[in-house]
């Protein structure tokens, strides 16, 4: 088929790429000219594992291209909406003027039979609107919702190989439906579950889903503040719930919480929208979801300052990851890198390493000490924090570390290391709603 998708950003440029691999023509737009031609050059302005090489893939295939012209939309069948909306200054919720401005740009290029189909993640009612909107136009062309749900670091593989799809479509959507069918005719083949809904249903799914593992993930870090309170283990505790299926044991993960440009504002905008609705009740337990995850944040410099005699000020700190998780350099709302601006902040001497997201945390916070390896950070440190659950992390070796600090003390903000490899190799480890000591624990 040929494509447009209209906003070049994390979503739109891995959107584009995948479309181009699964054989569709496309052409990506965008306003900001740099992004655009990075793009072309086949360069990835972000970090995304295998993007790259996607890009220079479809480049060279001539299937893919991009442009800051909306006029190159004309002609194409399907067009994307996969801009930013991000959460408006001072207020919960969402910013939908890029989303606006997207298919206001789009009306004039338009022809009958065309279909406009939203990713980005909306308020409920958006939708509608903009169908309206379209059909007030008189372009003859119609709109479809077709919620994104990816995952930073693996965008490539749920994109190519998704674990569902949904479409929000009009009462009379059977053209919208025939042609989404065909712009997703790998994965359908493929046996990926389908839900064909209204535009109502279809916004609420990405809102509705980001929520439950907001809260999932809030849940086990409330546990971590009770077992840090009792002297349990928050690990063990969570393997055990875990093995309920009702459960299970993905997103039970204590430690700094969530972050990232989707998952804070997305529930904050979720919250706001219920409240336009009349139906805020509903959804009051966000609002505890949210402080408990911001309260990790702040009980990680408690424990640096209690693993340092009670006063961080002018004691030197490691900070090892910036990014909100592994296998990105996103850095925006990211608990890391806010922990490592309060300790520098409460007067800290922070050096901070990050495999790809020192210069996204470089433009947020230019006053931190950024170095280029884990040893230069580590050295003659009196503390080490571990705030991002990067394999080179995991994989350290305590016993060499150990050589090159000035005290073995290190806090594990995400539960990734081994106490007991590291204790054994000398170290205070402490981690967030994990035991002081090690005990001694019966056996299976």
């Amino acid at each position: 088929m040929r494509m447009s998708v209209i906003g070049c950003g994390y979503l739109g440029a891995v959107h584009a790429a995948s479309m181009s691999e699964l054989g569709h023509d496309v052409v990506g737009i965008d306003v900001d000219e740099q992004k655009v031609a990075a793009l072309a050059s086949g360069e990835a302005p972000f970090f995304e594992p295998g993007l790259g090489e996607l890009l220079q893939r479809a480049l060279a295939s001539g299937r893919l291209r991009f442009s800051t012209d909306l006029a190159d939309a004309h002609g194409n069948d399907v067009h994307f909406v996969a801009v930013g909306t991000p959460q408006k200054n001072g207020e919960n919720a969402a910013d939908l003027r890029y989303v606006d401005a997207a298919v206001e740009g789009l009306i004039p290029w338009l022809r009958p039979g065309d279909l406009v189909v939203g990713k980005s993640t909306v308020p409920v009612g958006t939708a509608r609107r903009l169908a309206e909107r379209i059909a007030k136009s008189g372009s003859g062309a119609s709109l479809a919702w077709n919620p994104e749900f990816l995952r930073e670091g693996f965008a490539i593989e749920d994109t190519l190989r998704p674990d569902r799809l949904v479409y929000g479509l009009a009462v009379d959507g059977g053209q919208a439906k025939a042609a989404l069918d065909e712009v997703y005719a790998a994965a359908l083949g493929a046996g990926t579950p389908l839900v064909v809904t209204d535009y109502e249903t279809a916004e609420l799914v990405k809102v509705a889903a980001n929520a439950f593992l907001a809260t999932k993930i809030s849940f086990i870090n409330a546990m971590a503040e009770v077992c840090e309170a009792a002297g349990a283990d928050v690990t063990q505790l969570a393997d055990a719930i875990g093995h309920d299926a009702r459960i299970g044991r993905r997103f039970l993960n204590a430690g700094l919480g969530f972050g990232g440009g989707c998952l804070p504002k997305d529930i904050r905008a979720f919250m706001a929208r219920a409240g336009e609705l009349g139906a805020d009740q509903a959804l009051t337990f966000l609002r505890e979801v949210d402080r408990i995850n911001m309260r990790r944040r702040e009980r990680a410099v408690d424990l640096a300052r209690e693993m340092l005699g009670g006063s961080i000020l002018g004691r030197r700190i490691a900070v090892l990851g910036l990014a909100f998780k592994p296998n990105s350099d996103d850095v925006r709302d990211s608990p890391a890198l806010n922990v490592s601006a309060q300790l520098a902040l409460q007067g800290a001497a922070v050096l901070c390493h990050d495999p790809k997201a020192i210069p996204n945390a470089r433009k947020r916070f230019p006053e931190l000490s950024y170095v280029d390896s884990i040893q230069e950070a580590v050295r003659d440190a009196d503390a080490v924090m571990v705030l991002t659950e990067w394999d080179e992390y995991r994989d350290l070796d305590p016993h060499e570390l150990g050589a090159t600090v000035s005290q073995p003390i290190v806090i594990d903000g995400r539960n990734c290391l081994d106490a007991t490899a590291w204790r054994d190799a000398g170290w205070r480890y402490r981690a967030l709603g994990r035991p002081r000591d090690v005990r001694s624990m019966a056996l299976v």
